[in-house]
């Protein structure tokens, strides 16, 4: 299952870069799964799994930061995801797996990166289904003070792991209706604004220019301002990887996939970067609601809806119980992947029913023990952790960059038809992706609040790179 040699391939050495056996194995893996998930529920993944509470609540704070150039900001972050998710269409579709974007890098690196890429995004998807949990609880103890906040995650974990412990369908229908309740929200949040903007919606007068010209003007708070918004926009599209992780188990992986990523692209692209513009267009950048409970309610308050917080709370416990139904999902199905590939540990990957169950269990378990640490663990542990997992989805992107530079010319050359999807202006459009999340990186490092993030990242990265270099190395010794 690995490569004679530990080192990277090179771009003249790509056919032997493909580890022996290691498409063998995923495709064991998957065919072991149950094939339920309907075109329906991948193209609602795909549009759900990137709203969040990091869009409804995260995105205030890039706001106060960058001001009215937010737009622009979520503008430049959205074009990077699209090229992103354009990379990972065209490799998935060609070759649909449940490990993602780790299969594709054990394909085009090797066995190192694979395990370096898959489990890194495990623990990310296992400490924000606990950040999930917390969130959610909260907004349920502020319907019903003095009901513990523990319980309520208890609750969501326990019907959660019902859910994703049963048939696949089972999982896909509840993630079809959460994302059909948040699209339906962000949609009538947005022909409200457009209508209040216009003058035609009862009770409000058309702003004009006034709210991005004013306080301040476009760019209130300079080149770090926005460069401060552009963080925090980047890393709010995490979770469009989820649709490339199901679509392996699809009734037509290849056209689910191929459709999913090609509808999705532009209506994520319009519910971000459209929601940025409305808001900014009607509430003053400035105003304190917008970083203190979140600008979707700012902007619902200041057209004098009623209720606009009740509203905006059931909106974000939606998107937090959606996002923890998907992400138990997510890191159950990449750890059945990565242990079919030898991976890790073998208990791990046992599949009962067509549902990895043992996998279900134990990344809901490190969840909850997440939500544990931060009871127990507030001012050391729990920060620590938070910060390991701060820049993860960002490794991800680079390998999933790399992997496609890698394996479109293998494709091209010995499977031409499989390229159902197709990178935009290769290899220009991946270099420029590439050198865009090089660029972050650099931002990243620059900025005090996000360095710390940064170099826990790297440290999380670096640890997992020499554990999958030392067994794959061993692995080749005893083959050989």
């Amino acid at each position: 299952m690995s490569r004679t040699s530990a080192s990277p391939p090179t771009a003249g050495s790509e056919v032997s870069a493909v580890p022996a056996g290691s498409d063998v194995s995923a495709a064991k893996a998957d065919s072991a799964l149950t094939h339920g998930l309907k075109q329906r529920h991948l193209s609602m993944i795909a549009l759900g799994g990137v709203i969040g509470a990091g869009l409804f609540v995260g995105s205030g704070a890039g706001i106060a930061s960058a001001g009215p150039s937010i737009v622009i900001a979520y503008a430049i972050s959205g074009l990077l995801v699209m090229f992103v998710m354009r990379m990972l269409g065209e490799m998935s579709a060609a070759n649909p797996a449940s490990g993602s974007f780790s299969v594709h890098a054990e394909r085009a690196i090797g066995p190192w990166a694979g395990f370096t890429a898959g489990w890194a995004f495990w623990v990310l998807l296992c400490v924000a289904v606990g950040l999930e949990g917390i969130g959610a609880a909260k907004i349920v103890t502020g319907w019903l003070p003095g009901t513990p906040e523990w319980a309520w995650v208890a609750l969501f974990m326990a019907v959660f792991l019902g859910t994703n412990l049963a048939a696949v369908k089972n999982f896909g229908e509840f993630e079809f209706w959460f994302a059909s309740l948040k699209v339906a929200a962000i949609t009538l949040f947005l022909v409200l604004g457009v209508l209040a903007i216009l003058g035609v919606l009862p009770g409000t007068d058309a702003p004009g220019g006034a709210n991005l010209r004013g306080d301040g003007g476009f760019l209130p708070n300079g080149s770090n301002g926005f460069i401060i918004g552009l963080l925090a926009s980047v890393f709010a599209y995490g979770g469009l990887e989820t649709v490339t992780i199901a679509a392996a188990e699809s009734e037509n992986p290849v056209r689910g996939v191929a459709k999913a990523v090609r509808t999705a692209m532009w209506r994520i692209a319009l519910f971000y970067v459209g929601s940025m513009a409305v808001i900014v267009t009607l509430v003053p950048w400035d105003d304190p609601k917008v970083a203190t409970v979140g600008p979707f309610y700012a902007t619902l308050d200041h057209l004098g809806i009623s209720s606009a917080a009740e509203i905006m709370n059931v909106v974000i416990l939606i998107a937090l119980l959606s996002a923890m139904n998907a992400n138990i999902y997510g890191a159950s199905r990449m750890a059945c992947s990565l242990v079919a590939r030898g991976q890790g540990p073998k208990r791990l990957g046992r599949v009962s029913s067509g549902v990895p169950r043992t996998a279900v269990l134990v990344s809901s378990v490190f969840g909850f023990l997440c939500v544990l640490l931060s009871y127990w663990r507030p001012d050391d542990v729990f920060p620590w952790l938070l910060n390991m997992i701060g820049a993860v989805i960002l490794v991800v992107w680079i390998f999933i960059a790399v992997s496609q530079l890698l394996l479109r010319r293998r494709l091209e050359r010995e499977a031409p038809e499989k390229l159902v999807v197709r990178m935009w202006l290769f290899p220009v459009g991946t270099l420029v992706a590439l050198a865009a999340m090089a660029g972050i990186f650099l931002l990243m490092l620059r900025e005090p609040d996000t360095r710390d993030q940064l170099l826990a990242t790297g440290a999380l990265t670096v640890v997992l790179a020499v554990i999958g270099v030392v067994r794959q190395r061993r692995a080749a010794a005893v083959k050989n």
